[in-house]
């Protein structure tokens, strides 16, 4: 039988702070395989899994809330996956308008930037004369 670590160890283990692994509790994503008779939470191998799922669906981008969907799907083998694939078309889409945002908000800057000469008094500066524009 594996060894069954408190809430401070599975933090140390995971590279995690308890706090985290408490309100990873508290929202439903890790729940603790038993506590002690002084209440002290108790985590198994599945509380490890689902922290290593939590951290790699993050790198991409999830959302705790989307991660809880996915262990949710994950728990139900009979469940179809077209609805993890929706998803992650989902997230993909996501990314796609956030790249879009950042791309037009360097276009801009890009412009405020070609439009100062780099030197001179602040006064005379357009990239701080167009943010202190009241017409926008």
């Amino acid at each position: 039988m594996d060894k069954l670590l408190t809430i401070g160890a599975l933090a140390r283990t995971e590279r995690l702070a308890p706090e985290t692994l408490r309100y990873y509790e508290r929202v439903g994503l890790i729940e603790p395989t038993r506590r002690t008779a002084s209440n002290y939470r108790l985590y198994g191998p599945e509380a490890k899994r689902r922290l290593r799922f939590i951290r790699r669906a993050q790198t991409p981008g999830f959302s705790l809330a989307e991660i809880g969907e996915l262990l949710s799907l994950h728990a139900r083998p009979e469940a179809d996956m077209g609805a993890v694939k929706a998803l992650t078309e989902e997230k993909i889409s996501d990314i796609d308008q956030k790249i879009a945002d950042l791309q037009r908000m360097r276009a801009g800057l890009d412009a405020l930037a070609g439009q100062c000469p780099g030197h001179g008094s602040t006064a005379e500066c357009p990239i701080l004369g167009a943010l202190l524009r009241e017409d926008q």
